[in-house]
């Protein structure tokens, strides 16, 4: 069977937009039972272009790297509340990215922190749900070799140095566990659940230099499974399922080239901007050791000025004494003019 790529996300959409897909494929990696689940993906577009030529401050092009980026394509973020077989609430984001750009990077944790302060409507009422996050990149962490890692909090008494079991409704609103797909890493196990999901992302036996069709080789052997390549037969063989992909991965290509580009000239920027604080430090530093120098100088000319002042003291108190000598012998040669 041919099946698209579903790391694009017109057909992780269409993936998710199955019920049954979507507890599957949030249920399997939280190891949880999913109750129900409501899926919201939030649709943004690029905007405006970016002004290269304007190096006022890497602020100033920073913010306007969202406003002039104006390409026909949008980006999928997925949130899913969910409600697990015990009854807990838990607010689920997947994000898929496909590039090492760090640009997407800010915009995860942007994304996040704007997840953080938003409430959802429970049972009418409105209440701040707890955080999971699920990223699926397509490209390799060096340092972590496993295809798919969960990023686990827990509760550690620092006194006693044990574990906590109990979880607190704070805590768990304040912090949150990540799950981590790397699909690149992904090596054609097929015997646990969880391996039954991966194999649907296994990045390997494409039949298109695009990478956007690919053969599934497993026999399928359960329900969820089957549904979810039957979804991606549709979506890789349908030509209008296929343009949307195509679509897509032609403005990543865009929007990669851009980025880069805005990289690029934010790295030259910084380099100059670097060089001319160099400069203007070596400056102040020049004015420095001249002001020490002119400072050194008048030290010098000060004592100076208090010798030839301790000088002067000295002849004014020998010329006192001089004159009171002169004083005593006058009195003394009166006297003796006196006796005659």
């Amino acid at each position: 069977m041919v099946i698209a790529n579903p790391i694009y996300d017109v057909v992780f959409k269409r993936l998710m937009e199955n019920d049954k897909v979507a507890k599957f494929f949030i249920g399997t990696l939280l190891e949880q039972n999913i109750e129900t689940i409501e899926l919201k993906p939030q649709e943004y577009t690029y905007q405006s272009e970016v002004d290269y030529d304007d190096p006022n401050t890497i602020k100033a092009i920073e913010s306007r790297m969202i406003e002039r980026l104006s390409i026909r394509v949008y980006r999928l973020d997925f949130v899913a509340t969910i409600k697990t077989n015990t009854g807990e609430f838990k607010k689920v984001l997947i994000e898929i990215q496909k590039a090492n750009n760090e640009i997407d990077l800010m915009r995860f944790r942007n994304y996040l922190a704007e997840q953080y302060k938003k409430e959802e409507l429970i049972n009418d009422e409105k209440t701040v749900l707890p955080i999971t996050t699920i990223y699926i990149l397509g490209f390799r962490l060096p340092e972590i070799l496993s295809p798919c890692l969960k990023v686990e909090r827990n509760y550690k008494d620092l006194i006693t140095k044990t574990i906590i079991e109990t979880k607190s409704e704070f805590v768990e609103k304040l912090t949150h566990d990540s799950y981590i797909v790397q699909v690149e890493r992904i090596t054609g196990r097929y015997q646990t659940r969880l391996d039954k999901l991966l194999s649907i992302f296994e990045q390997t036996n494409f039949v298109d230099d695009k990478k956007i069709i690919k053969e599934y080789n497993h026999e399928v052997d359960i329900e969820e499974v089957k549904i979810a390549t039957d979804i991606l037969h549709h979506s890789g063989t349908n030509t209008k399922e296929k343009q949307k992909i195509e679509i897509e991965q032609e403005g990543n290509r865009t929007i990669d080239a851009l980025t880069g580009n805005l990289r690029s000239k934010v790295l030259k920027y910084m380099k100059d901007l670097t060089e001319a604080e160099k400069a203007l430090i070596e400056k102040k530093e020049t004015i420095l050791k001249k002001d020490e120098a002119i400072a050194e100088k008048d030290e010098a000319i000060a004592e100076k000025d208090e010798a030839i002042a301790e000088k002067d003291e000295a002849i004014a108190e020998k010329d006192e004494a001089i004159a009171e000598k002169d004083a005593l012998i006058a009195q003394l040669l009166q006297k003796i003019n006196q006796q005659k």
